[in-house]
């Protein structure tokens, strides 16, 4: 799998739109999700024209503070559920039946 990446398309003080390329609905799904979880954030959405021919569009505006900054929150709090969703897996697997 290739690694996500964003190019900023437009960026404002409060509101940011970004092209996600190599992107993957299984991680950018809960991305809009977590990021719309946080009180700081107005709204984020993301939006494919066409889900073959071109890369979606991820927008956020929030209430107060960075854009970027609440994507940056809401990656690390993936990180970790991500990370405790492992933990419980390798426990589950290890467990004599």
């Amino acid at each position: 799998m290739k690694e996500m990446e964003f190019k900023v398309i437009s960026k404002e003080k409060n509101e940011m739109v970004l092209e996600v390329i190599n992107a993957d609905r299984t991680l950018l799904i809960p991305l809009v999700e977590e990021l719309n979880r946080d009180e700081m954030v107005e709204g984020a959405t993301y939006h494919y024209d066409h889900p073959y021919l071109e890369n979606p569009t991820l927008k956020i505006k929030v209430k107060s503070g960075k854009p970027q900054a609440a994507i940056k929150r809401a990656a690390k709090k993936l990180e970790k559920l991500f990370e405790e969703l492992e933990k419980n897996f390798e426990k589950v697997i290890k467990s004599p039946k």
